[in-house]
């Protein structure tokens, strides 16, 4: 599997996760995130779709959680 099949398996399967979940927020942020999780990975060497998409999806997660947390203290 090229490395660009690879990326876009990973992230359809990240975004419709989240999408059903109903975690997917503004567009543009949230593939933003997810593709920049998957990116990182790459670097080191891992190939497998699945993967990629459930280490994108928490990061996703915690930058959300992040967000939120930072949100509530300041108002």
């Amino acid at each position: 599997m090229s490395i660009r099949c690879t990326v876009e398996s990973a992230f359809f399967i990240a975004w419709s996760f989240l999408e059903t979940s109903g975690e997917l927020g503004s567009p543009d942020t949230s593939a933003n995130i997810i593709l920049d999780a998957i990116e990182a990975q790459l670097k080191t060497g891992e190939r497998r779709p699945l993967m990629l998409a459930n280490r994108a999806i928490d990061a996703y997660r915690r930058i959300n959680r992040l967000s939120a947390a930072r949100e509530a203290r300041l108002g």
